[in-house]
């Protein structure tokens, strides 16, 4: 109707104030959670198969015959396990840096021109951040929009150099599992307080993540795992899932839940680290936890009372033989 809508922060570029506590206490806890997954990571072994997605925590990895990968049916659907990391149990998700989230939209040909950082450290740089390696523009005057389309957004401004190689690949060390996965750290002294520190970061993690997502946009593709933070997603065409070539390669926005900026990448809860392995027979009776959940709880963390369902804690584990016989 070409009538100007008065927008309410952070959908007219600026910040709300209530919510830039929450985005300095969950860029602390996370690098809290890299950091006490990368000590916990010594003590307990994680498995990945190398034909599929599947991921084990545990000592050795399970006979559980559901391997979909290349050569599944040559191994009755047995998976091939190799050594994990840290990126199995906390699936990096990354999205581009945005000095001005309301500026230019990202191109296909200038898509190297931006840097690639977890999605949560971009979340919580929008949502009020300041970190010198990677700034953002912070407005004091709100932009106007008619309908859909960008009236005044104050100009534009010219993205700072930045702040130096050396300090940003330090802060990476801290923000991002790939440079926790470089170094190695010192076996913990107390695997037990670390594990319940390592978890309780995880859950304050997922609450602010959640919390800043009511009101900041985070975008996701419908198609593919591809996240990005603001109020557009980017043109960038790498979008390789289902009919890309309908799309010319360019992603399916829509708007993003917690899960997929997050994932909790779920595996078997093994009651008996020490115990027999997990086997098809007794599939049923198992229950499963986040990745990052399992290690904790058998690293010596008590079990949060939020996972005892989904890991199914009341259900008594029959032998292989009684297992026939349960209806």
């Amino acid at each position: 109707m070409g009538i100007e809508k008065p927008l309410e922060p952070p959908k007219n570029g600026l910040l709300v104030p209530d919510l830039v506590p929450v985005a300095y206490e969950v860029l602390e806890h996370w690098k809290v959670l890299i950091k006490g997954l990368s000590q916990l990571l010594n003590v307990v072994t994680v498995y990945g198969c190398s034909k599929c997605s599947e991921v084990h925590v545990g000592p050795v990895g399970h006979r559980i015959q559901d391997c979909r990968g290349t050569g599944s049916e040559q191994r009755r659907n047995h998976h091939c396990w190799v050594r994990g990391s840290i990126n199995d149990v906390l699936i990096p998700i990354e999205s581009y840096h945005l000095f001005d989230p309301f500026g230019r939209r990202i191109k296909h040909e200038t898509r190297f021109n931006y840097d690639r950082i977890p999605a949560v450290v971009e979340l919580c740089i929008q949502a009020g951040v300041d970190l010198l390696e990677y700034p953002s523009r912070r407005r004091t005057t709100p932009i106007r929009m008619l309908g859909k389309k960008v009236i005044d957004r104050g100009g534009y401004v010219e993205e700072p150099k930045p702040y130096g190689a050396e300090d940003c690949m330090s802060l990476l060390a801290e923000l991002d599992t790939y440079g926790a996965q470089t170094g190695r750290l010192p076996l913990p002294t107390d695997t037990r307080k670390l594990a319940e520190r390592t978890l309780k970061a995880y859950s304050t993690v997922r609450r602010g993540v959640r919390q800043l997502m009511k009101k900041y946009t985070v975008k996701a593709c419908g198609y593919c795992s591809e996240v990005h933070v603001g109020p557009w997603g980017h043109n960038v065409k790498l979008c390789g899932a289902f009919k890309h070539q309908w799309r010319d390669g360019k992603h399916g926005w829509q708007d993003a839940t917690l899960d997929e900026v997050i994932p909790p990448n779920h595996v078997w809860h093994v009651r008996d680290p020490n115990g027999p392995p997990l086997t098809t027979a007794l599939k049923r009776f198992c229950g499963k936890a986040p990745a990052v959940v399992e290690v904790c709880v058998q690293a010596g963390a008590e079990i949060p009372e939020s996972y005892r369902p989904m890991m199914r804690l009341d259900i008594v584990l029959p032998d292989s033989e009684e297992a026939q016989l349960v209806a």
